[in-house]
């Protein structure tokens, strides 16, 4: 197949610059497709700077070493997806540097066109931590959302059996190999997550051992997974903090459980984050309201649930990945913000119906009249533009156009000030 082809060359790249390099991606500036870079870096056309390093890895093995290493991954149960497959959660395509390969275990599946949440929080959680934790999630993964975690002692793991335990999917992000048996006290629940439909994911190869500078790396993909994330335990010192960050940078819905003592330094973690903005969690309703029919996250999960698999190409991923870099990095003079749609809108199909995922019914979307558009042009046209039928989301607007998270919002928060737009509750925005 097409799609495993392209794999084996995904994987020769991580093989090259080392897993989860965002060299790939500078190397990915140039080419069309993973296998035009392996071709181009092996026979040294590729204009391209190696390190000595970089330039011993591409020597030292050609495509049949990725060759062994799926061959081997298949003979232990454990399958491939590259950034262009079909099955590669299409969360992780929007963000910087994504994975170029992801390894997993169980029903990959259960991550694409459907509600996820990002739960996180301490390995050492109180019994309140605990309680609060666990009915949340069961609330949530009853509602059909597919809780995201690290499988971690405490928070994580409990988090996680309150999906299993209720027959519902969650997914753990490991920072470690699929084959690795850590952590050994949350082993025994391996089989009962895979069992309810859940999945495991990692970007590192089976049998990396789970050394401590994999985690904070991990987290991206963590939080990138859950189209929402909440805090629910955490000191200012905890690697929850770096994944709420993260959601928050990504632009996703950021929620903290408020803490149960203000003086306790096990929740000091939350104190901060609420004082820098986080949306107070006091019940799973909060966190569902964020998925309501037309908001950005209902508009991106039909999107991917009406994405042909052949609308995801390593060619599209590519020049997207290339105008955003070469913006970030200054080499274009300006990158005009419908050539960023264009590129971005060649990995999304068309929008459908809307469905009440909340209530696993379908819905009827009333018919909307389209707001008569101020007299624009360039990136405020093309915001307006997509506030024609009503509020939508920043987050909705980011992925549509292509646009850092960060500059968007001072480009809305001018255009909020001069009465063009206005700004609603859970960062909604819709045309005066």
């Amino acid at each position: 197949m097409i799609e495993l082809n392209e794999t084996k060359y995904w994987l020769w790249l991580t093989m090259v610059f080392g897993v989860g390099s965002r060299r790939i991606w500078e190397a990915m500036c140039l080419f069309s497709s993973p296998q035009e870079a392996y071709h181009a870096i092996k026979s040294g056309s590729a204009e391209l700077r190696l390190s000595a390093q970089e330039m011993k890895n591409a020597a030292d093995s050609d495509i049949s070493a990725a060759e062994q290493i799926i061959e081997h991954c298949e003979n232990k149960g454990i399958a491939l997806a590259g950034y262009s497959s079909p099955e590669y959660p299409p969360q992780l395509r929007h963000i910087a540097d994504p994975p170029a390969v992801l390894y997993y275990r169980g029903n990959i599946g259960c991550l694409k066109g459907t509600r996820t949440v990002s739960a996180v929080g301490t390995r050492n959680a109180s019994e309140y931590g605990i309680r609060v934790t666990r009915e949340i999630c069961r609330e949530l993964a009853c509602a059909g959302i597919v809780i995201v975690s690290g499988f971690a002692l405490g928070t994580d793991i409990t988090a996680q059996l309150a999906a299993a335990d209720s027959g519902r999917p969650s997914a753990c992000v490991l920072g470690c190999g699929i084959d690795i048996d850590y952590p050994r006290g949350n082993v025994q629940y391996r089989e009962h997550i895979l069992e309810t439909g859940g999945v495991f994911v990692s970007e590192y190869p089976p049998g990396t051992p789970p050394h401590s500078q994999n985690f904070p790396f991990r987290n991206r993909i963590l939080a990138a997974l859950g189209r929402a994330a909440v805090v629910f335990e955490a000191s200012v010192k905890s690697g929850s903090l770096i994944t709420a960050n993260l959601a928050a940078d990504q632009g996703r819905e950021l929620f903290c459980l408020p803490p149960y003592d203000i003086m306790s330094n096990a929740c000091s973690g939350n104190s901060l984050l609420l004082r820098q903005g986080a949306i107070p969690l006091l019940g799973a309703r909060d966190i569902l309201d964020c998925f309501r029919i037309g908001g950005a996250n209902d508009r991106e999960i039909r999107q991917e649930l009406n994405e042909a698999p052949a609308a995801v190409s390593s060619v599209t991923s590519a020049e997207r990945q290339r105008l955003i870099r070469e913006k970030m990095l200054g080499k274009l003079d300006m990158v005009s913000a419908s050539e960023i749609k264009r590129a971005a809108s060649e990995e999304t199909s068309a929008e459908s119906e809307a469905v009440d995922f909340a209530e696993k019914e379908a819905v009827a979307v009333q018919s909307t009249v389209r707001r008569e558009l101020p007299e624009l042009s360039g990136i405020r046209k093309d915001i307006a533009e997509l506030m024609a039928d009503g509020a939508v989301h920043a987050d909705f607007i980011a992925q549509s156009l292509g646009s850092d998270a960060a500059e968007l919002m001072v480009e809305l928060t001018e255009m909020e000030i001069e009465g063009i737009i206005r700004s609603l509750p859970g960062k909604m925005f819709e045309l005066y």
